[in-house]
């Protein structure tokens, strides 16, 4: 399995925005070896949020077809030159390939 992994720091009220831009129906989810998407919400008290958005893959290969993929290129031209979205504080990324799954054995 390998996980591509962002982590934002959103305004208050960026949350939804980021549910709404990476939770809403796209063609990822036709990708071969997509697995799913989840976004997390930090728990915090302050103003500002951390979101993480995880995106699991059967394969890195699978997921180099997707970086690859004319949809996945076309989209990211759509936004080359526009500034970030106001509500996004800072963003980063991470690759990591999965070496141990625990699964619950009671299930």
């Amino acid at each position: 399995m390998f996980i591509m992994m962002r982590n934002m720091v959103v305004t208050e009220g960026g949350v939804e925005q980021v549910i709404n831009k990476f939770g809403a129906d796209g063609i990822i989810e036709e990708q071969e070896g997509f697995i799913d998407l989840s976004i997390m919400e930090k728990k915090s008290r302050g103003e500002d949020k951390e979101v993480i958005i995880m995106i699991r893959w059967e394969t890195e290969d699978h997921w180099k077809q997707w970086e690859k993929s004319d949809a996945h290129i076309a989209g990211h031209k759509e936004n080359r030159g526009k500034p970030k979205p106001d509500y996004v504080i800072s963003s980063d990324a991470g690759l990591y390939r999965v070496k141990k799954v625990k699964i619950n054995k009671l299930v």
